[in-house]
C-alpha cells in the first residue's frame, strides 16, 4: 500500500515528463573570423589501411608490395618504404550469419626485397579492440586525462598513447628482416564470439624507421580450427600465401566521388593506400609577425583543424593528405588525416593596456564553406559524437610555471567547447601556448581551435 501510495504521487510527474516534447537543437551563430591554419604536412609516408572498413571475406586490405608473381595484380600497389613511416589501420569485424563466429585476424607483413638485413624499428604503437579494450563508452565532453586511463574507442585510446610517445608492450622495439624475406609486424584477432551483435573493430597506429626499403601489406583471414575445435592465429606461410593468391577482401565501399566533379551527392570514400604525411606542424601568428595579438575582449578567432574538401570553413584550405597510391574505388584524399599529428604553436602576446582573461578551446561548428557571418552551432548539440580523443597543452600558468596537461574530449555535432586553459595575462605580456594532437579514428572533420578574449566588463 505504502508503495503504491509514493507511485500514485509521482504519477502525475512521470506524465509530465512523457508529455514534455523533446525540442531540436536551434542554430545559433557566433560572429568571429576563421583563419587557415599556417604550416604544412611533412613529407612521411603513412599506410592507411581503412577500407574495407568492415571486413568479412579473407583477402588483401592493402599492399604496397610488386605485382609481379601475384594472382590479382591489380591488389597490388608497388610502393617501398624508407626511412620514417608511420602505420593506419582500422577495420571492423562483423559475423556473415549468427552461426559464423570465426575470429578474424589482422596481419601485417612486411617484406626486406634487397641483398642486406633490414632492421624495422617500432618507435611508437599501439592496437585495441573496441571489444574489451575501449568500448564506447558515454563521456562527459571535458575530462582530466594526466593518467591516460581515459578513453571512448580504441581509435582514441591507440592514439592518445602514440601521442605520449608509448609503444604498447605486446610490439617489440625492433624487427630485424633477413634479405629477401618477410616477417610479421602484426598478427592480432578481432573476436565477436561472445558479442552481442557479433561486431568488434580493431585501431591501431605505429610510427616506423626502416634502415632499408620494405614492402607492406595489411591482410584479413580468419583463426585456423585446431583437432580439439579450438582456434590458433595464421602462420608466416598461411599470411603469405594469402597476399600472394589472394584478392581484395570483401565487401567494398561504396566507391568515391571523384574531387572534381561538382555533384550534389559526394561521398568521401575510405581510405586504402599510401598517404603522404604524417604530422602537420604549424606556428600561430599574425600576418607579417611573429606573435599572434590576442582578440579584442568580447571578441574571438578560430584556426580550422583537419579542414577538408567541401569542408574548409570558408577557408579554402584542404589539409587532407595526398595519395600517392590507391585503388580505384577508394578515397582520392586521406579524407579526415586519421592518425595524423598535429604541433601547434601559439606565442600569444597582450597589446592592450591592461589584464586580459584568454582561453584556448577546441570547437565543433557545423560544417560549412560560408563562415562570413560566424561560426554556426546547436543549442543544445545534436547527439552525433563528432569528436572524442585526447589533446595537450603545454603552457606557464600564471604564476609562471610550465604546466602540461593532457584533456579527453568528447564534441558533438554543433558543439561549442570548454576552455582548455585560461590565461590571465599582463599587459604588454607574452605566452606561449602549444597544443598537439593526433586527429583521432571515428571522429568527423573538420573541428577549429579558438581563441577567446573574455569580456570582463559584463
Amino acid at each position: 500500500m505504502i508503495l503504491r501510495s509514493i507511485m500514485l504521487s509521482f504519477l502525475p510527474i512521470l506524465t509530465l515528463a512523457q508529455a514534455t516534447p523533446i525540442l531540436p537543437p536551434q542554430e545559433i551563430i557566433k560572429p568571429q573570423e576563421v583563419r587557415s591554419l599556417p604550416g604544412q604536412l611533412d613529407s612521411v609516408l603513412v599506410f592507411n589501411s581503412n577500407s574495407p572498413e568492415v571486413v568479412q571475406t579473407e583477402g588483401i586490405l592493402l599492399s604496397t608490395f610488386p605485382p609481379t608473381g601475384k594472382r590479382v595484380p591489380a591488389a597490388h600497389l608497388n610502393q617501398a618504404f624508407e626511412g620514417r613511416f608511420d602505420l593506419f589501420a582500422h577495420h571492423i569485424a562483423k559475423a556473415l550469419t549468427p552461426q559464423d563466429l570465426r575470429t578474424l585476424y589482422l596481419g601485417v607483413i612486411v617484406h626486406n626485397p634487397g641483398q642486406t638485413a633490414v632492421t624495422l624499428d617500432i618507435l611508437n604503437a599501439a592496437s585495441y579492440v573496441s571489444q574489451p579494450d575501449a568500448p564506447f563508452v558515454d563521456l562527459p565532453s571535458y575530462l582530466d586525462n594526466a593518467t591516460g586511463k581515459v578513453f571512448a574507442g580504441p581509435g582514441g585510446r591507440a592514439v592518445g598513447e602514440v601521442l605520449r610517445g608509448q609503444r604498447q608492450s605486446l610490439f617489440p622495439p625492433q624487427i630485424v628482416i633477413p634479405p629477401g624475406e618477410s616477417r610479421l609486424l602484426m598478427n592480432l584477432p578481432i573476436p565477436v564470439k561472445t558479442l552481442t551483435p557479433p561486431l568488434n573493430g580493431r585501431s591501431t597506429l605505429m610510427r616506423l624507421h626502416s634502415t632499408g626499403k620494405v614492402y607492406v601489406a595489411s591482410l584479413g583471414m580468419f583463426a585456423k580450427p585446431n583437432p580439439d575445435g579450438s582456434e590458433r592465429e595464421p602462420t608466416l606461410e598461411e599470411w603469405q600465401t594469402l597476399l600472394d593468391q589472394g584478392d581484395l577482401a570483401q565487401p567494398r565501399d561504396k566507391a568515391a566521388t571523384p574531387i572534381t566533379q561538382s555533384n550534389e551527392a559526394f561521398a568521401y570514400g575510405r581510405v586504402a593506400g599510401v598517404a603522404q604525411g604524417s604530422q602537420w606542424s604549424g606556428r600561430l601568428v599574425d600576418v607579417g609577425n611573429d606573435r599572434l595579438a590576442i582578440p579584442q575582449p568580447g571578441q574571438a578567432f578560430s584556426y580550422g583543424l583537419s579542414l577538408l574538401y567541401r569542408g574548409t570553413m570558408g577557408t579554402g584550405q584542404n589539409q587532407n593528405a595526398k595519395l600517392l597510391k590507391r585503388y580505384p574505388d577508394t578515397a582520392y584524399e586521406a579524407h579526415g588525416n586519421y592518425g595524423i599529428e598535429y604541433n601547434l604553436s601559439m606565442p600569444l602576446r597582450n597589446f592592450t593596456n591592461q589584464n586580459q582573461v584568454v582561453t584556448i578551446a577546441l570547437e565543433n561548428p557545423l560544417k560549412r564553406e560560408d563562415t562570413k557571418q560566424g561560426l554556426r552551432f546547436f543549442e543544445p548539440p545534436a547527439r552525433q559524437v563528432f569528436f572524442r580523443g585526447t589533446v595537450r597543452i603545454r603552457y606557464n600558468d600564471d604564476a609562471g610555471l610550465p604546466q602540461t596537461r593532457f584533456v579527453h574530449l568528447v564534441l558533438r555535432r554543433g558543439q561549442q567547447g570548454e576552455p582548455l586553459i585560461t590565461l590571465t595575462m599582463k599587459p604588454g605580456e607574452q605566452r606561449l601556448v602549444a597544443v598537439d594532437l593526433i586527429y583521432p579514428p571515428d571522429s568527423t572533420p573538420p573541428q577549429v581551435l579558438t581563441v577567446r578574449t573574455l569580456d570582463q566588463a559584463r
